[in-house]
């Protein structure tokens, strides 16, 4: 049966066909059959996942059938230590290669990606063909001196090109990092930088909200910067006709030449398979960045091993992607939910790659790309659909899209009255899964069950095979219901190895393991609920404090933000005659101007549906609310500019401008 009223707050439940034929359904079975338990649903499948957690990882890995030239006999090591423990240490893969390995020489028909940008035709790369550049890039790399453990970096759109350098990087052992295009040259060396790229590639340019952007300037100064660098890949994306050769003098090299030199190769008799290198699970395959908006950026090493397994338990059993399934995700390649999407590949799916504005030339194109490509899951920001929202649409009158069978949402907290609206305006028979997690991780530690209710405001379901728990001050669990920190309190394959240039781990330790002692505190502040999902809260460095009393930021912004007027809001804790109060910032729809009236509205509605402790002492008007180029809003640095202090990296920002909206603020002095 499927149900879209808010009985119960029950927004959604699958019908019993479509239960039983999701991958966690099987799953579950198999795990009945193979250890001759009584597993009788998700939460005693999830409970079974943390009590014997290497049972269950070796069980996924057979069920999704991971390639490696050896698995071990041991699953873990120091299974106690947080960090310390160690996964698999005996095994030896390849990532790319379980990414690629269902890909055919000979057949060309089927699809590895297909990618739409604000202009031109859909463009289809079959998975022949993105073997075969695999294969061609991975040459190129080979012969610019890049081997097992050196850097490769991408300055990349969210492009074709952009998923076929990392694979050709992972082929090899070496690591991939990227960040996008729009970030100013202080923030592309402040991220590269650190990490000592030994190839750098880039595009020529990329298009935003109707506008061509250059590339090249950026890219060349960068090159001129990292003395490590013996490449700069130059890709023609917005000229294809174009080839750059002087971007960085004799460093410069195009992309096309490699392929072509691939492709005399392979006519002159050259191997046609790739040679991926087999190495430790625990190998590199990732420095990711943090936002850096207090800081310079944390560059965070993840293992492919980890990496690997986790995201094909996420896209198997928590997204139920079956072959051939069509997966997008709204991302730039600087966002840790690109590698996610790619990873789909590994579950034999066709991804699907936007690049540009999600409102260009307005709010129906990424709904006109699912109706396009028969979209099954459609994956985006929390604040994309409220901004939807807002505009009044309603694809779901608009488009056909009959193929779609979820909807996932991350980034910030969906609020439940984002629940309503995908339900009455986007469609009625998917899976709503709001997901959480993180850089950290680059993964999720809440997230969607396809077999499973959707629960209004609910994250479905905590990750199988994470022991996520909810613990208070005194590091303790608290009672379902009860706010406190978001933690793991046991290992898991997708933690990093550690972060890069930190030898002795003392940044990394510092970064989750220092308040509570060999547990994980990821720094969300939330609430487990009576069905086993969680109830997010907002960040715990943002938790406002007034006269003692925690108040999670996205208690605010649900009310809030719920108002038509309201476009987006913000809010911290100003500290204020020996305590802190709660100040406001709101955006407002074109020509509005706040008034007695409009703040009335506001405190009512927060003192209504939370507590008189929630409600704002001052709400003021901004123009532009800052937000990092990963479309969060940034509350501390707010913070750090009411308070007079300054923000040290504001290249994080994708408007670093709006920062100065909240600089020395009379409304404020009062």
């Amino acid at each position: 049966m499927n149900s879209t009223g808010k009985s119960q707050d029950c927004m959604w439940t699958p019908s019993a066909e479509r239960a039983a034929a999701t991958h966690v359904e099987l799953f579950r079975q198999r795990i009945n059959e193979n250890r001759g338990s009584a597993l009788a649903d998700f939460n005693a499948l999830h409970e079974w996942s943390v009590s014997s957690p290497q049972s269950f990882w070796t069980e996924l890995w057979d069920y999704a059938n991971i390639i490696a030239e050896q698995r071990g006999s041991s699953v873990l090591e120091n299974a106690s230590a947080m960090p310390g423990a160690r996964w698999f240490p005996d095994a030896r893969l390849n990532f790319a290669q379980n990414l690629l390995a269902a890909d055919s020489l000979e057949d060309d028909s089927l699809e590895a990606i297909i990618f739409k940008g604000e202009v031109g035709e859909l463009r289809h790369m079959s998975r022949q063909r993105l073997y075969a550049e695999v294969r061609a890039v991975a040459a190129g790399l080979r012969k610019a001196g890049v081997g097992v453990g050196d850097r490769v970096a991408g300055f990349m759109p969210n492009i074709p090109e952009t998923v076929v350098a990392m694979l050709a990087t992972s082929s090899l052992g070496a690591v991939w990092s990227s960040c996008s295009p729009d970030f100013g040259i202080n923030g592309v060396q402040d991220r590269f930088g650190q990490i000592e790229p030994k190839v750098l590639f880039t595009a020529d340019g990329y298009r935003y909200g109707g506008k061509t952007h250059d590339s090249l300037g950026v890219a060349g100064e960068l090159a001129r910067s990292l003395p490590s660098l013996c490449a700069l890949v130059v890709v023609s994306f917005i000229d294809s006709d174009q080839k750059p050769d002087n971007v960085a003098g004799n460093l410069t090299v195009s992309y096309t030449d490699w392929i072509e030199a691939d492709q005399a190769a392979i006519a002159e008799g050259g191997a046609a398979e790739i040679k991926f290198a087999q190495l430790p699970f625990d190998h590199p395959l990732y420095i990711m960045f943090s936002s850096g908006t207090t800081g310079k950026p944390k560059c965070i090493v993840h293992g492919a091993g980890g990496t690997l397994l986790q995201h094909v338990k996420e896209h198997l059993l928590h997204a139920d992607i079956q072959p051939a399934d069509k997966l997008f995700f709204f991302t730039t390649c600087g966002w840790m939910m690109w590698n996610w999407l790619v990873s789909a590949l590994a579950s034999k799916a066709t991804i699907l790659l936007y690049d540009g504005s999600p409102f260009y030339p307005d709010g129906n194109t990424l709904f006109d790309f699912a109706q396009d490509t028969a979209m099954t899951q459609f994956g985006t920001s929390a604040k994309f659909i409220d901004a939807c929202n807002k505009a009044g649409l309603s694809p779901r009158e608009t488009h056909e899209m009959p193929d779609l069978r979820s909807i996932m949402s991350t980034g910030s907290p969906l609020v439940p009255e984002s629940y309503d609206y995908v339900y009455e305006h986007i469609a009625t028979d998917i899976c709503l899964s709001s997901m959480s997690g993180g850089t950290d991780i680059v993964s999720c530690f809440a997230l969607g069950n396809n077999a499973a209710s959707v629960y209004r405001g609910e994250l479905q379901c905590k990750g199988l095979g994470l022991d996520v728990q909810v613990f208070g001050d005194d590091g303790k669990p608290v009672a379902k219901g009860e706010k406190g920190e978001l933690v793991c309190t046991q290992p898991f394959p997708c933690m990093p190895i550690g972060f890069y240039g930190d030898d002795d781990g003392t940044r990394y330790h510092a970064a989750y393991f220092d308040r509570f002692d060999n547990v994980w505190c990821h720094g969300d502040y939330v609430a487990e609920t009576e069905h086993g999902g969680l109830v997010i809260y907002g960040r715990s460095d943002s938790v406002l404090n007034p006269g003692g009393v925690r108040i999670g930021t996205a208690e605010i912004y649900r009310q809030v933000e719920s108002i038509d007027e309201i476009i987006e809001a913000l809010v911290i804790g100003q500290q204020w005659q020996s305590d802190v109060r709660v100040v406001l910032f709101v955006r407002l729809r074109d020509g509005l101007v706040i008034d007695d009236t409009l703040r009335d509205r506001i405190k009512a509605r927060v003192r209504e549906q939370t507590t008189p402790r929630h409600v704002p002492a001052k709400i003021v008007q901004v123009r532009d609310i800052p937000r990092t180029r990963s479309g969060k809003i940034v509350e501390l640095a707010v913070r750090k500019i009411v308070h007079g202090d300054s923000v040290d990296n504001v290249e994080a920002l994708s408007n670093p401008e709006a920062l100065d909206l909240f600089r020395d603020l009379p409304e404020l002095a009062t």
